[in-house]
């Protein structure tokens, strides 16, 4: 499974012209899921997810679970993009939409597990993500 997150002051995902999920100060996750990934990964995922020390405190750079934030997550199955030949991505790594699918509810499963509050954007939908990222902070995360 891969993620990348962004640290974000505000953050919302739009399907049809209508808001579907949105956060303030938390997370945007865009997760995608390989073909080899399964339920496990899902969840260590999540875990990293949740845990990882992106807010700058007085104490030191704190998590969503330390600070009781939220996190957006969002279907990206071109995360798996294979770009290193041509002009045309190959998509033969991600996962098919019906194995993709329950692994991202997974991720959203056990960051709500873990006491987070999680929006989401429709899978598989066409979407409008918009986000007010801060530091900039953008990170890749795979497991």
């Amino acid at each position: 499974m891969r993620a990348v997150v962004t640290r974000v002051s505000e953050a919302s995902v739009t399907v049809d012209g209508e808001v579907v999920g949105a956060i303030g100060t938390g997370l945007l996750a865009l997760v995608g899921a390989g073909r080899d990934d399964d339920a496990d990964r899902a969840r260590t995922l999540a875990r990293k997810v949740h845990e990882l020390r992106v807010f700058p405190t007085e104490g030191g750079a704190r998590s969503v679970a330390d600070l009781g934030l939220p996190v957006l997550v969002v279907s990206q199955f071109t995360l798996y993009a294979d770009t290193r030949k041509g002009r045309r991505p190959s998509w033969a790594d991600a996962a098919p939409g019906e194995v993709a699918e329950p692994l991202v509810d997974e991720v959203v499963a056990e960051l709500r597990r873990r006491g987070t509050d999680v929006a989401t954007g429709v899978f598989g939908a066409r979407m409008r993500v918009a986000s007010v990222n801060e530091g900039p902070m953008t990170l890749q995360l795979e497991v």
